[in-house]
């Protein structure tokens, strides 16, 4: 128990704040191919509501399975290019990927001024000034699960490379388009009520026809999601109507590499991404998403917290010893004599409340010797 106090001054305690990163990469080959034969992977849970599916990075039966992201899609009820009468006749799941939608619109856009919930929006000065033009109706989710993503992931850092040609597994055959968020610490959003934001961008697609960066969806730091456009896989020729194809401008796909139907597993339609969505489950449009990842790479950030005491001893201050062998008959034991100075370890800092009561303790890994010759601070440093 201490029995001398001494009082921390406001110029004693320092606060800061460290970010610290870590590179995550998701190789494709993980996300389908290794575990088990595709869709049938065995690190892939599907759920018996059908409304998002869950990859791991192990069989996620396995007690050494670790969650990887969910995976779901979703149509607002204001987009154009699934609205057609001979597309709803055939959907699959349409309440629910309009709910899927609206959820994560609110959760992540928040509300309009009328009190809607606002749809996706790029807010980006190369489109149409025509409110629709700017809006994301046909998306893919991508929600990192926080072991990978920590506080946030780091702006700039993302990158998802996509196989968008008709050949649907790795290696597509070249047809790979690289999507990211180039500098995003130079521009970002922060209107959400999920944090900040940036823009993802297709850079270096095969297509002939892209030039420069073109928005194709948005990327939540703090929350750790991903909202691809489906215009990733429009074609030209067809796809390009409504409010969706400002993912493209004239469609990620030529009219003549235009997503097709696969003879192997019978979901994505000629058509591109409308038809995926409007006819097929949600599982089975997480699916042909899934195969047709290369890779993702990011870099999470855990932001670590800390406050730092300044603890000062002055030569005159703690030179006596609370230990009871520190007397022996009433004498200092370290004093040869009456007019030596007393010796005294130090071994370990107290913080204390107003009210003397013990709130941490910090332990030296060598006892510092403590003389009325020399002054000392020692630093505690309390991370969070």
């Amino acid at each position: 128990m201490a029995t001398i106090f001494k009082t921390l001054l406001k110029n004693d305690v320092v606060s800061t704040k460290t970010l610290l990163h870590e590179k995550v990469p998701i190789t494709g080959s993980t996300v389908s191919g290794t575990y088990g034969t595709f869709p049938n992977d065995s690190n892939i849970k599907d759920y018996a509501h059908g409304l998002f599916q869950s990859v791991y990075d192990f069989p996620h039966l396995s007690s050494s399975a670790n969650h990887i992201f969910d995976i779901s899609v979703g149509y607002s009820t204001g987009t154009v290019s699934v609205s057609g009468t001979a597309v709803d006749a055939d959907a699959i799941q349409i309440s629910e990927k309009v709910n899927i939608y609206n959820q994560m619109a609110q959760v992540l856009q928040g509300h309009d001024a009328n009190g809607k919930i606002s749809r996706f929006d790029v807010f980006s000065e190369i489109f149409s000034p025509a409110l629709d033009a700017t809006k994301l109706d046909n998306v893919f989710f991508i929600n990192f699960a926080r072991l990978l993503g920590k506080d946030e992931i780091k702006k700039g850092s993302f990158t998802l490379k996509l196989g968008v040609g008709t050949t649907l597994t790795a290696p597509f055959a070249g047809t790979l388009l690289t999507i990211q968020d180039n500098e995003a610490w130079l521009d970002y959003r922060v209107n959400s009520p999920a944090g900040e934001y940036g823009l993802l961008k297709a850079t270096n697609g095969y297509n002939t026809e892209l030039t420069g960066s073109i928005v194709c969806g948005l990327i939540f730091y703090q929350a750790g999601v991903v909202v691809l456009s489906g215009s990733v896989f429009m074609s030209g020729s067809s796809e390009n109507n409504g409010s969706e194809n400002r993912g493209a401008g004239a469609g990620m796909l030529t009219a003549s590499v235009s997503m097709s139907r696969d003879n192997t597993y019978n979901t994505w339609l000629t058509g591109g991404f409308s038809a995926v969505l409007a006819t097929s489950s949600i599982s089975g449009a997480c699916n042909e998403i899934r195969r047709r990842i290369y890779d993702i790479s990011f870099d999470n950030t855990s932001e670590l917290n800390s406050v730092i005491h300044f603890c000062r001893i002055n030569h005159n201050e703690f030179n006596y010893s609370s230990n009871p062998s520190y007397l022996s008959s009433g004498k200092i034991v370290t004093k040869n004599n009456a007019l030596d100075a007393p010796v005294s370890l130090i071994t370990g800092i107290g913080l204390y409340s107003a009210d003397n009561e013990l709130l941490a303790v910090a332990k030296l890994s060598n006892p510092l010797l403590n003389s009325a010759t020399k002054e000392m601070a020692i630093q505690v440093r309390l991370d969070y």
